[in-house]
């Protein structure tokens, strides 16, 4: 801690020379009185989230050093869209906020924006662009299948990667340079609190169908594994090819199994097997029905049947969540997301929002936009020990006072390293959902999940 101290005073005057240079006084939460843009998080604008570069001459622009230059790579297109406008939104909602506080180490932060698609071809050429542009670290993706698709090669450019949604457990042990990162849990958590959930409504004989890819069959060896654990017997346990015309032969089998519930592990195309799961009388109206993360959004029913919002009345499932405030401090972060973008789909917004910001602090206590030096820091900015704040601007005036400070994630979690030098929580909140007659899919309860 000594040497973490020392790091932290060493910038202090940095610090405050860019409150002063920003106007600001003792009062972070002002703009600079350059002529500045105000920060604009309205739902009804976002071209602050297709062109943040849109700044004045004298602000730094991506690849320029000294300059804390970000970059994502998430869904603004393909089967995980419904997972791209919470976390874009909490990026741009971070970034705007640390701009404010007089950005880091005097120069304001850049961001640059990029498709995931959910096409490994468009994620590693949006990943080879960011690299050419300078960025010091990328935000994303959101699916695991496309971060294995360039994750390789942004650390190796020494480029920081964090991901806000990534659950394959593929990504703890792997060698990525120590400069991997994620706020989401991984799915070795997610798997227990789904397999209890399946039991405790009264189950003993699930069949489970997932995605053939790295996060469908990781989460779905963790969900059979607790259930067996649970002492359930699994009718059936079988992948699928996303990609495939038509899943009778899979709802087939299903239906030949003789299980007393189906679990979904999937994305988009699980509409399309729930349609025929309800043609073969499989559906949430006949069986008890469950999914994961991937299809966690009230648009699934109308997916399924537009004109039936009841569709999927009474489906349940999982996916990670911010913790109840009985067990960690509420920062409020999803309501004020919420109310700032209009977006009520929060799924992994705070994860989003808690990557950038943790960025941005590692760097001050860097003293450093470099990938490489940041990553060495990113484990301190959430340590326990310092004095407590929930946003950039309350741990950088900390920081200016020359305060230890332990940054409280809007998520709720405290990044650990793994063997290989990654950093990972080492606990997740669950949230266990249900979806209502008019399609609506409702919170019933949050839990904690730990090794």
């Amino acid at each position: 801690m000594k040497q973490l101290w020392l790091r932290r005073m060493a910038a202090v005057t940095a610090l405050a020379l860019a409150a002063a240079a920003c106007g600001n006084g003792d009062d972070v939460d002002e703009p600079a009185d350059e002529p500045t843009e105000e920060p604009d998080t309205d739902e009804d604008d976002e071209a602050d989230d297709e062109e943040p570069a849109e700044e004045p001459e004298d602000e730094g622009a991506a690849g320029e050093e000294g300059v804390l230059n970000l970059g994502y790579i998430l869904p603004e297109s393909g089967p995980l869209a419904f997972l791209g406008p919470p976390q874009i939104q909490s990026v741009q909602l971070a970034v705007d906020e640390i701009n404010a506080a007089g950005g880091v180490l005097g120069n304001e932060v850049t961001l640059s924006s990029g498709d995931e698609a959910g096409d490994a071809t468009v994620a590693s050429e949006t990943a080879n662009r960011l690299i050419n542009e300078g960025v010091n670290a990328i935000i994303g993706a959101a699916a695991t299948g496309m971060s294995l698709a360039f994750v390789d090669a942004v650390t190796s450019a020494g480029v920081l990667q964090c991901s806000a949604s990534n659950t394959g457990l593929t990504f703890t042990n792997a060698d990525y340079n120590g400069l991997y990162f994620r706020t989401a849990p991984s799915d070795i958590l997610q798997g227990p609190v789904l397999a209890e959930t399946i039991v405790a409504d009264g189950n003993s004989n699930p069949a489970l169908l997932a995605r053939a890819d790295d996060y469908g069959q990781g989460l779905l060896n963790t969900v059979v594994e607790a259930l067996e654990a649970a002492g359930a017997t699994v009718a059936l346990a079988e992948t699928y090819d996303p990609e495939a015309a038509n899943f009778e032969a899979e709802v087939n089998a299903v239906a030949g199994s003789g299980a007393d519930a189906v679990v979904l592990i999937s994305f988009d195309e699980g509409a399309q097997i729930l349609q025929t799961m309800v043609e073969q009388g499989l559906g949430p109206a006949d069986i008890s029905v469950y999914g994961a993360d991937g299809i966690a959004s009230s648009d699934l029913a109308e997916l399924v049947d537009p004109g039936n919002p009841a569709i999927l009345d009474g489906m349940r499932g999982t996916n990670p969540g911010a913790p109840p405030s009985d067990e960690v401090e509420d920062t409020g972060y999803l309501a004020r997301f919420t109310e700032e973008t209009g977006i009520e789909d929060t799924i992994f917004a705070a994860e989003a929002y808690d990557c950038t910001v943790i960025i941005a602090l590692a760097a001050w206590l860097a003293d450093s936009t470099e990938g490489v030096d940041i990553a060495e820091e990113m484990i301190n900015v959430t340590a326990p020990g310092g004095t407590e704040c929930t946003s950039y601007t309350e741990c950088a005036e900390l920081f200016a006072a020359g305060e230890d400070f332990t940054y409280l994630s809007a998520s709720g979690i405290t990044l650990a390293l793994t063997e290989t030098g990654n950093g990972e929580p080492d606990r997740g909140f669950y949230n266990v959902w249900e979806i209502d007659d008019t399609g609506e899919l409702n919170v019933q309860e949050t839990v904690e999940s730990n090794f």
